[in-house]
């Protein structure tokens, strides 16, 4: 089937070619008992090609032809995996180097519907007014209902300085709002640091792209020229965070550990991929460490994650995670397109495939925005996660093994100053879940005197 893609990406030009290349494999489908045959339904395919080029009423594009046979054959798989013509290949590109022209949305499908899952700070859409939860309905006045991600993509990225108009549709709202949106250059910064009251480190990672890890490493050793006095603690936020590269996650998570494994892949039925394991190089001094994840935190996001909570580096807060556990490889294809193929579930240290499940928190909060002390998911669409989405695979429940029960960590009754956090209510409580593991190691650094 690979090598019929190959064919048809390469010599679509020349139909008779294409049919001679098909009929082909169609003989050699003949000589096999059609039980054992990978390719006896080729025959169809190979009829209703020849049909469309011969009677369509109308002259067809065979690009367009050709890309569409392959893209319907990848939607029958996982939504990960998808087709890309030489553009969307090169748009992934973009994404992957943190530097593009658009709006700055994350969106993702449900139900048919494109819908915002992340704004990128300051960008276009967040400035409109855009919220996570909105479902497009048109750009630029065409339908965006069923579109691909890749499609949708292309119709709302552009050159900077160019508009897009899109309608959108938000719970809670009885009319569709319209945005007129000026597309910029967005570049996302993957690191944003901070030193916070009590000589916190706060790292919030905003995506796992070319670079990642290299900026975080620069942030610690900016944050520890800047103070007189070390470190007391590291508050890493992975909220909202899709993911990116898996090898930014796997170097991310080698900064804080020292040893043991960061990740295993597993292929078609469990048969071991590869296993990752931490090296003593360069890691970081071992600081009290918490870790921010919600119910956008995917994939690479949830790599480090679910490396730093197996390994008891670090103490998890928030709410579950998206439960993206599956890799995926990007294949080149011949005139500059490319496929993005599901090839492993990948497993934490412990063993366990977070594939449509998510990673739990060790301390469980919602968010709330805590100067209206009302819920501040208000007016967004019901959340989406993994096992939301249409031909999600399922989890691994072979290798699900019994996870040792966490010690809770000890509150600190003590508010957090209100300049800090003011309106981030899972981030209070974060910092706070972080002094009261200050106060633990210092307790337990006392009694060893």
């Amino acid at each position: 089937m690979w090598q019929l893609v190959g064919v048809c990406s390469r010599w679509w030009r020349t139909s008779a070619y294409l049919f001679v290349s098909l009929f082909a494999l169609v003989g050699v489908a003949q000589a096999i008992p059609e039980s054992e045959s990978p390719f006896r339904n080729l025959g169809i395919f190979a009829r209703v090609l020849a049909h469309i080029e011969r009677s369509y009423v109308e002259e067809v594009d065979q690009d367009a032809l050709i890309y569409g046979a392959i893209r319907g054959l990848m939607s029958t798989l996982d939504p990960h995996s998808l087709f890309m013509d030489p553009e969307e290949y090169r748009l992934l590109t973009s994404d992957t180097q943190g530097r593009f022209g658009g709006i700055g949305v994350e969106i993702h499908v449900q139900d048919g519907y494109l819908v915002v899952v992340g704004l990128v700070d300051d960008g276009p859409a967040q400035e409109a007014g855009m919220r996570e939860g909105d479902r497009f309905l048109r750009i630029d006045g065409l339908g965006a209902r069923d579109l691909q991600i890749a499609q949708a993509v292309r119709r709302v990225r552009g050159e900077p300085g160019s508009t897009v108009q899109v309608t959108i549709r938000r719970e809670g709202h009885e009319r569709d709002l319209e945005f007129n949106l000026t597309r910029e250059v967005i570049k996302v910064e993957p690191i944003e640091a901070s030193v916070i009251p009590d000589r916190v480190l706060y790292l919030k990672v905003k995506a796992f792209q070319e670079g990642s890890t290299e900026q975080l490493r620069q942030a610690i050793d900016v944050a520890l020229a800047s103070t007189s006095q070390d470190l007391s603690g590291v508050l890493l936020d992975l909220r909202n965070n899709p993911g990116g590269l898996l090898s930014e996650a796997i170097s991310m998570s080698d900064v804080f550990l020292s040893s043991g494994t960061i990740v295993s892949t597993r292929g078609r039925d469990g048969i071991p991929i590869d296993t990752v394991t931490a090296s003593q190089l360069d890691t970081a001094p071992p600081w009290p460490m918490v870790v921010l994840v919600n119910g956008y935190s995917a994939s690479a996001a949830e790599i480090v994650a679910g490396a730093l909570q197996d390994h008891g580096r670090a103490v998890l807060v928030g709410t579950r995670s998206f439960g993206k556990g599956s890799v995926q490889n990007i294949i080149e294809l011949p005139g500059g397109s490319a496929m993005k193929l599901t090839v492993a579930r990948y497993y934490t240290p412990s063993g366990q495939s977070i594939q449509a499940q998510g990673i739990e928190p060790d301390v469980r909060v919602e968010q709330f925005d805590t100067r209206e002390l009302i819920d501040a998911r208000r007016d967004v669409h019901p959340l989406i996660r993994e096992e939301s989405l249409e031909g999600h695979l399922d989890a691994d429940a072979s290798r699900r093994p019994e996870l040792p029960a966490r010690g809770q960590p000890r509150l600190v009754p003590e508010s957090v100053p209100s300049e800090v956090f003011s309106s981030d209510f899972q981030a209070r409580i974060a910092h706070q879940t972080l002094r009261g593991l200050q106060i633990h190691q210092q307790g337990r650094s006392d009694s060893s005197q």
